[in-house]
């Protein structure tokens, strides 16, 4: 990872492309990421984030350019880059008919923990998440809120250097919401870099800063005050709005 005034960079992103087809789903990407930073990835529904996303987990090959995450290639090395990731969206892969402790020690299996690293690793999560309580109870009987407790648990089993959120909160209770945002700045102070995807223009507003995809395309990176300056805007939300309006009818 290159320094970068005074920072490790933990994600590189140069020229990066993915075609399906004739469509082009992101273009000529150009991106940086610091470690330990929350970067807000922002865009309408089909501007690129998702693709985007996948890409630089290691989950889907691009057409061109190239990516460095946590210090692995996302071409040469998926796999390197996958062990040192976490990845957790509103749809996060619990299973409904496991209680929360078996779905946590099913994922630290898969992130390679065993025996007594795992059950101390369970412990500390089961506590630090407020889920002791619950440990017995089934995934499929909790609430939004639960869920995302749990599956934050989940991902970051093993301590990932980097997290992939794609809207962790949809879907979540306000408060929920600020418990869930409290527990990703503490991981970020602790290291962990930080990718969040949004559409509550509120917690866009407390990312690092923010990058913005239209139709594919990456037209703005920057903190708040840096974005509202280029698009001439008061709000975020309006940022957003405006967006919206350039991509309508688009189709990714």
């Amino acid at each position: 990872m290159t320094a970068v005034s005074g920072r490790t960079d933990a994600v590189l992103v140069q020229g990066l492309r993915k075609v399906f087809g004739s469509r082009v789903a992101v273009e000529k990407l150009d991106l940086t990421i610091h470690t330990g930073e929350v970067l807000g990835l922002l865009g309408p529904n089909g501007s690129g984030k998702t693709t985007t996303i996948r890409m630089l987990c290691g989950l889907m090959t691009p057409t061109a350019g190239s990516a460095t995450v946590v210090g692995h290639d996302v071409i040469a090395h998926p796999e390197q880059v996958r062990r040192r990731i976490g990845y957790m969206s509103q749809r996060f892969g619990l299973y409904d008919d496991l209680t929360v402790a078996e779905n946590m020690r099913f994922y630290a299996s898969v992130y390679g923990l065993r025996g007594e690293v795992r059950r101390r690793r369970i412990a500390e999560q089961l506590n630090e998440l407020g889920l002791v309580e619950r440990a017995g109870q089934l995934a499929g009987t909790m609430s939004g809120g639960w869920k995302q407790r749990l599956a934050l648990a989940c991902a970051t089993a093993h301590h990932p250097a980097m997290l992939f959120l794609d809207e962790p909160t949809a879907g979540v209770d306000p408060a929920s919401r600020r418990l869930l945002w409290q527990w990703i700045y503490g991981l970020a102070r602790q290291g962990t870099t930080i990718l969040v995807t949004t559409h509550y223009m509120d917690e866009a507003e407390r990312c690092e800063r923010l990058a913005f995809l239209s139709r594919g395309h990456l037209i703005a990176v920057g903190t708040v005050g840096e974005v509202l300056t280029q698009f001439a805007q008061p709000t975020i939300e309006d940022v957003f709005i405006e967006l919206q309006r350039r991509d309508e009818g688009a189709v990714v």
